[in-house]
This record gives structure tokens, sequence and C-alpha cells, in this order.
């Protein structure tokens, strides 16, 4: 199965998405700042949503494998380490180290996921 790495990450991401989601609700409850806690939470939602949106890609790319399904697992995956995977840093350090730095560079892979799967969508010959 060469997709087995995808799947892979992408249940990864899952099970990480719900230890953060149970880490930020009961471990950090009332122990961050405002700010600091909707970054939390922001970084934990952006990861559910993408990790779902790649088991779509990856279920039809089971059925009609296309070029460019894999750019968008691409950059999702990575949209996601850096996009929410800083927001997590920067809550838990407390907004030091610089980490809101790479947030919009994550953010920016992640709508460049999306709009690889536009192309993709539109470069596919309908039957």
């Amino acid at each position: 199965m060469h997709d087995r790495l995808w799947w892979s990450l992408a249940a990864l991401s899952g099970a990480l998405t719900v230890i953060a989601g149970a880490f930020g609700a009961h471990a950090l409850e009332g122990q961050l700042a405002p700010r600091l806690a909707a970054a939390f939470e922001t970084g934990v939602r952006y990861q559910a949503w993408h990790t779902l949106a790649m088991l779509a890609v990856l279920g039809w790319r089971a059925a009609t494998p296309l070029t460019g399904q894999r750019l968008v697992l691409l950059f999702w995956t990575v949209g996601i380490g850096l996009f929410s995977g800083s927001l997590y840093g920067l809550a838990l350090t407390g907004g030091r180290g610089g980490l809101g730095l790479v947030t919009p560079f994550g953010g920016l892979l992640l709508i460049a996921g999306w709009l690889a799967l536009l192309v993709c969508v539109w470069r596919r010959r309908s039957p």
C-alpha cells in the first residue's frame, strides 16, 4: 500500500488532536491567559479539520488516484505541524520564543493545500 505513510500520518494527527484537546481542556484549564488558551484551542480546531480533510482526500485517492493529491496531503501535513504546532508552543511558553513567527507560514501551507486541491479537481478529466 503506497499510501500507508499518509494514512499513518493522518491517524497520528487524529490521535494527537484528541490528546491536545484533552490536555488543553483538563491540564491547562485556568493555567493560561485567555488569549493563549484561545490560541491553543485554535491549533486543536485547525488540526482536527485538516486531519479530517486528509482522510477525505485519502479516501478519494483510494478510489480515484490523481496527480496532485499527494501535494495536497504534503501541504496539509506540514501546515498542521507549523500552524498548530506553533500555536501549541506559543501557548505553552507563554508567548515567548518567537514561535508566533512560524504560525503564518503554517497557515499559508494550509491555504496552499486547499488551492492545490482546487487545481487537482479542475485538472481531473471528466468521464
